[in-house]
């Protein structure tokens, strides 16, 4: 699975902190703020963490999950241990698991170590949240910043497009403008763990703010219009049917690559600042959706459009 799904959310509590503090029940004026995980000596991942400043504070770690990992709970008991010690506060560990695939028999909330004898020596304890078993209502209820969630909770298909529209409502209503094209291109990339293309690109289609801004849907389905016109042309030499097979395969990669640009650079905008001239050039010319879908993977790693695009 692409790491853009695990990507997404990490942005979204970078730029929405207290709604994801509210999620994982802070109380509602308590100041959740991001701090750097620094845990720099143990992993490649630049990711940050919440501090939570309660009469007692203590840093809250969230990590996402859209895979199963069998490795999870012993890397959490390592990230919590060297957080408490480099923010000499108590660390609250929470994995979010983004969709089924990710839950597994080691997903128990629970670590222990024994010595040979049997004597344990070591307990730990973290919160395990499957977002499958949460009802819509209970995102709704929530800040704008973990609206992106909602269709991944416990919802039937038939439901979704009266949700989309609520969670439209409360977009237009409490987010600034300039976040907005953000939350629904989040919204967008996280409802890939659990539809179809063709299904998502029904729900969100009729989506003013969308189609007023970055319309992904559009974009695919300019592709796919793309596709179908080269392979008419090329089904005059080697065949009708051939021809717009083909076309239609180059017209998803050339959507898909569009698509993964467009996240890219609306995501990239919102950690490092609009992007410089050569910056824009240098990505309109990259056509490998998965080379795009890389670097999207790689914005929360790096500190800069400089660094991001470092090596190609």
């Amino acid at each position: 699975m692409s790491k853009p799904y695990d990507a997404t959310p990490k942005h979204l509590e970078e730029v929405f902190p207290q709604d994801w503090g509210l999620f994982l029940g802070v109380k509602q004026r308590v100041p959740v703020t991001v701090v750097d995980a620094d845990v720099s000596t143990v992993t490649a991942a630049a990711d940050k963490v919440l501090r939570v400043d309660e009469p007692n504070p203590y840093i809250l770690h969230v990590e996402f999950q859209a895979n199963y990992d069998a490795t999870l709970s012993q890397r959490l008991l390592h990230y919590n241990v060297i957080l408490g010690v480099r923010h000499s506060l108590p660390v609250r560990s929470v994995v979010i698991l983004l969709r089924r695939e990710a839950d597994g028999k080691t997903m128990t909330g629970h670590v222990q170590g024994k010595l040979a004898s049997g004597k344990a020596y070591l307990e730990f304890e973290y919160e395990v949240v499957r977002l499958w078993e949460l009802s819509p209502e209970a995102i709704l209820a929530g800040g704008i910043g973990t609206l992106p969630l909602l269709p991944l909770t416990k919802v039937y298909r038939s439901r979704l497009p009266r949700l989309i529209l609520e969670m439209e409502k409360r977009f237009e209503r409490d987010a600034e403008r300039a976040d907005i094209d953000m939350l629904w291109t989040a919204t967008y990339v996280l409802m890939g763990l659990e539809y179809e293309e063709g299904f998502a690109r029904q729900m969100l289609q009729g989506v003013r703010s969308m189609k007023e801004s970055v319309t992904y849907q559009a974009i695919l389905e300019e592709g796919r219009v793309q596709g179908v016109v080269v392979g008419r042309e090329e089904g005059r030499e080697e065949g009708r049917q051939e021809g717009r097979q083909e076309g239609r395969r180059e017209g998803r990669e050339e959507g898909r690559a569009d698509e993964a640009r467009r996240i890219l650079l609306s995501l990239g905008t919102k950690r490092f600042g609009k992007p410089p001239v050569k910056v824009r050039r240098r990505i309109a010319l990259l056509a490998d959706s998965a080379v795009l879908e890389g670097l999207a993977t790689r914005l929360l790693d790096v500190e800069s459009w400089a660094d991001l695009l470092a090596g190609l």
